[in-house]
């Protein structure tokens, strides 16, 4: 079976997840929420994915996209801005999902957020960011977002088995961190990379660390490492497809400086 295009799941997964009311481009969320990581960030979990990782914790809500409540941009700022005043926290984030699937949302949430003094922190994949300069080039503009670059497996095999995409796209994450650069962002400041490591073997790693610091030296340095956490529905999603980690943690055990 050939494996996904995620620009062509990209148009479908958005025709299901956003519409337009009023202009304006509203987005399904499955809930917001607090949470202990980066040290406290106020989260709102989108619905929608153009990946189909094997080991997403949040997989129903990527996968079966008819889920979830439509909101506007302004309507996520005031529930995010509420926990975050609540909790004292300084940082925002989307997740779940792909936020730069709807992208006329994302910016205009941006936009709104920029008049705030809280910190948002842009988690994606990358792969529209490696795509679409356009897109990137309206995101850079904010000074209060930091971009986390979230590369699933460090080759182009690992990628194809872990998340389902033809191996050929793989390299759309790295083309991501350099359009970041060459609009003028400071790497480990302004964006930076992250790697899921629970499968991958310690050769395939070193070589990653050397294309990302052919990008910029910095950015093999100030890579953020992520495992597979061992939700009950994660190690079924796990099992599904045959897939065993070589490092996992259970939600008990997380070590501190994962979070």
């Amino acid at each position: 079976m050939p494996g996904l295009d995620p620009f062509k799941l990209t148009q479908f997964v958005r025709e299901k997840v956003t519409r337009i009311r009023n202009n304006v481009e509203e987005l399904r969320y499955y809930r917001f929420r607090g949470g202990k990581w980066y040290g406290g960030i106020a989260t709102g979990d989108v619905v929608g994915c153009n990946l189909r990782c094997k080991f997403c914790w949040s997989w129903r809500y990527s996968y079966f996209v008819d889920k979830g409540f439509f909101y506007k941009p302004i309507s996520v700022f005031e529930k995010l801005i509420s926990i975050a005043k609540q909790r004292n926290y300084k940082y925002i984030r989307l997740s779940g999902g792909e936020p730069t699937i709807a992208e006329k949302h994302l910016i205009e949430l941006l936009d709104i957020f920029s008049e705030s003094d809280l910190v948002f922190i842009l988690e994606t994949n990358g792969l529209l960011l490696g795509y679409n300069i356009d897109l990137t080039k309206k995101i850079v503009n904010y000074s209060n977002v930091v971009i986390r670059v979230s590369f699933k497996g460090t080759t182009p095999e690992e990628f194809e088995n872990l998340t389902g995409a033809r191996r050929e796209f793989f390299d759309y994450q790295f083309k991501a961190l350099e359009n970041l650069l060459n609009e003028g962002l400071k790497p480990g400041k302004d964006f930076y990379p992250a790697v899921m490591l629970s499968f991958t073997p310690e050769d395939n790693f070193r070589e990653f660390l050397k294309k990302l610091s052919n990008i910029h030296p910095v950015l093999a340095s100030e890579i953020d490492i992520e495992y597979v956490i061992l939700y009950p529905h994660v190690v079924e999603l796990l099992r599904k497809n045959n897939l065993k980690p070589f490092i996992a943690y259970y939600p008990d055990n997380i070590p501190n400086s994962l979070i």
